[in-house]
């Protein structure tokens, strides 16, 4: 059955209009009043529903009987990444949310070719959140991953300790454990933050910062990845 993201609280019984977004998805898929769909508005669970009326820009709907269905990984993993280039970045934050990425924060590092502020960080950072959306109505994820504003990573370091007790950075220096042996040592559950590196990984002073700030030093084995594989891999990896 089709699945909109609809970002209001839902009641089953009400009848509503949906935010435009959603209405423009409905009227592009060519509904018709009577059609069955599904809701959810990204907190848990999802509601059955049915078209009322299709208006030239507004779509009306009768919220139905709410499922609670959770498809969430049992461990909640959070991505921070130097941002690849050009259409990876779509890419990268497509797959993450379709894998059940809790949420994503973009960065700025010293060897990022993408580089964004002001208004053209807003409209990244929103961009980008609608791609988790679309991903999530597609694969059937019930709660939507936060895209976090654009921030360098020094700045962002100082203040990542309160999103997981365990925070690991993708590392090819000396002394980076492989990652299954220091996920095995913690809980299956226990929340885990990865920071991994653009293009050309993370200089040598971020990693060391990072590891200053308490991030173990993790490696996927002995191949070199690209930025987005390098991330995906390590998602999934924590949630095996």
């Amino acid at each position: 059955m089709p699945r909109f993201h609809c970002p209001i609280p839902l009641s089953a019984g009400a009848e509503l209009e949906l935010p435009a977004a959603a209405a423009r998805h409905v009227q592009v898929l060519r509904h018709q009043p009577g059609d069955a769909i599904t809701l959810f508005n990204g907190e848990g669970g999802q509601w059955s529903a049915t078209i009322l009326r299709m208006g030239r820009s507004d779509v009306a709907v009768k919220v139905g009987a709410f499922e609670d269905v959770e498809r969430e990984p049992a461990r909640r993993v959070h991505l921070a990444m130097g941002m690849p280039a050009n259409e990876r970045m779509d890419w990268l934050v497509e797959k993450a949310a379709e894998l059940g990425v809790a949420s994503l924060q973009p960065l700025h590092t010293a060897h990022s070719v993408l580089r964004l502020s002001g208004e053209r960080a807003a409209k990244k950072q929103g961009h980008w959140q609608s791609v988790a959306v679309a991903a999530c109505e597609q694969c059937g994820g019930n709660r939507v991953p936060a895209v976090r504003p654009v921030a360098d990573v020094a700045a962002w370091l100082r203040d990542s300790g309160h999103i997981a007790p365990l925070r690991c950075v993708l590392s090819l220096a000396d002394g980076s454990r492989p990652l299954a042996e220091v996920l095995r040592e913690q809980p299956a559950d226990t929340p885990v933050l990865f920071l991994s590196g653009p293009e050309g990984g993370l200089s040598a002073q971020e990693d060391a910062l990072a590891r200053t700030a308490g991030f173990v030093p993790v490696t996927l084995g002995p191949r070199i990845l690209r930025a987005e594989t390098a991330a995906l891999a390590a998602l999934v990896s924590a949630q095996v």
